[in-house]
This record gives C-alpha cells, sequence and structure tokens, in this order.
C-alpha cells in the first residue's frame, strides 16, 4: 500500500502520533485514560491575591510621594521621533511638568549631550525658567550620580519618568531604578521613540521588568483627585485649558457660557 494511502487511513481511523514515553505512561496508567482526570489531579493556577501593592485606594498616585525626571525633550530627539506625532508630545510633556509645578511636585530636568543635541525645548524650560538641566553623556539617565543623588535627596521612591526615546533615555534609567526598588510609572505619551514598534516594544519590555505605564491626564487626575480640592483647582483647570485638547476646549466653553473670564 502505498505511503500516502496508509497516511490518509491512519487519519480517517483517527490516528494519533504519539511519543514512545507517552505511550507507555498511557500504558501503565488507568485504564479509564481518555477521561476528565478527577479533580485531585487537575493542575490548579495559582490564584493572585485580590489584595496587592497594585489595588486598592493606596496605588494610585499621590503628589506627596511622587518625584519626576523628564528625560532629553532636545531637537536632535524630536528629529527621528516617529511613534507620535510631535507636536502631541511637546504639548504632552509640558503639561505634565506644569501639573507638577503646580501639585509642588519635584521635577528634574535633563539633557545628553546639550552641545550637540540641543538645549531644552523651550515651552518645556519656560515652566522652570531658573533650574539648569542636567547635562549627561550616559545614555541611562540613572547611571548619572547628580540625577540620582537628586532623586535620593527628595526622599520618595515612586518615579515619574519621560522620554526620548522610549526604547532607550526611558527604558534604561527605567529598568535600572526598578533594580534599586524604586517604583517606576512611564508617561508613555509624553515619551516617543524612533518608531511605533521601537515605543510599544520598550514600553512592554518595562512592564515585564515591573514598571506602571500611565498618561499625563490620568496622572494629573490621580494628583488632583477630588475636584473638591481647591488649593490646586485653578491651576488644573487652567493647565487643562491650555494642554487637554478637546476637554480644555470644552472647559473654555463652558466659562464662556457661565460669563466668567477666567476658569
Amino acid at each position: 500500500m502505498p505511503n500516502q494511502r496508509r497516511q490518509l487511513l491512519g487519519l480517517a481511523a483517527g490516528a494519533i502520533a504519539v511519543p514512545a514515553t507517552s505511550r507507555l505512561a498511557l500504558a501503565q496508567g488507568d485504564p479509564s485514560r481518555g477521561r476528565e482526570a478527577p479533580p485531585a489531579q487537575r493542575s490548579v493556577p495559582e490564584r493572585r491575591s485580590a489584595k496587592s501593592e497594585l489595588t486598592g485606594l493606596s496605588a494610585l498616585l499621590a503628589p506627596e510621594e511622587c518625584v519626576v525626571v523628564l528625560i532629553d525633550h532636545q531637537p536632535f530627539q524630536f528629529a527621528n521621533l516617529h511613534s507620535h506625532e510631535p507636536t502631541m508630545i511637546v504639548n504632552n510633556v509640558i503639561g505634565l511638568a506644569k501639573f507638577a509645578k503646580a501639585f509642588k511636585v519635584p521635577v528634574i530636568l535633563t539633557t545628553v549631550l546639550e552641545a550637540r543635541g540641543g538645549k531644552l525645548i523651550k515651552g518645556l524650560q519656560d515652566v522652570f525658567p531658573d533650574q539648569k538641566p542636567i547635562d549627561r553623556t550616559y545614555i541611562n539617565t540613572w547611571q548619572d550620580k547628580r540625577v540620582v543623588d537628586l532623586v535620593k535627596a527628595t526622599g520618595r521612591r515612586k518615579l515619574i519618568l519621560a522620554a526620548l526615546w522610549t526604547e532607550m533615555c526611558l527604558a534604561m534609567p527605567t529598568i535600572h531604578a526598578l533594580g534599586e526598588g524604586y517604583d517606576v510609572y512611564i508617561v508613555t505619551d509624553a515619551s516617543g521613540g524612533v518608531s511605533v514598534e521601537a515605543h510599544d516594544m520598550a514600553v512592554r519590555r518595562m512592564v515585564q521588568a515591573g514598571a506602571v505605564p500611565i498618561t499625563w491626564l490620568a496622572l494629573s487626575g490621580e494628583w488632583q483627585r477630588d475636584w473638591a480640592r481647591e488649593s490646586t483647582l485653578a491651576d488644573a483647570a487652567r493647565i487643562l485649558t491650555e494642554h487637554g485638547g478637546g476637554s480644555g476646549v470644552a472647559f473654555a466653553w463652558e466659562t464662556q457660557l457661565l460669563g466668567t473670564s477666567k476658569p
């Protein structure tokens, strides 16, 4: 009988090739093989506790426990930014910086090879006009002792990072700081890479390492937490109007309808 015909007959009869070790195990096993294993013999996946550091009210960010590091938002980095529309990153990182300032969250600015890569973008520097960015040679910001010492001086363990590019200047310090016990939150829409894939793969890698992805507006909501928090409400409304896209436009319209000139 030709080999092809034997194969077809075998398939028709429902024959399935089983490795020799598997056949031996079946032959020595329970004669009721083929039926579902008794409950005691089934492998039960480990259940994750409902209560963990990633859940509950305490898992939401509070301004008094955060420190922000903004990395390399410079002309050279923007020149090869293709994961996002560049003006969106400009808008988002400036909005993030303004929220951090309004909520009195320490902000560390840093550049890499400023003489060649260019100074920090003006809109971001204007938020902190008197602060000189730390200019590095290290690609990995967390290898620069000056940056690490400033973070340690705050006494805060929750790092909020945004950088250009995601796959290098964000991923490297994130993975490094995680290894030193910091909780790292990566602001994905205030960061960008040389391609959509580069940005996406870097975010996946950082999440696998233990980082938490977040967007700048989501972060601002966690910091504000309550619209009755009047001490920051006016600033939050103003920043939302300036950088919140459609939400900002809608809020400006609402203030117009209410006949108020200021938010």
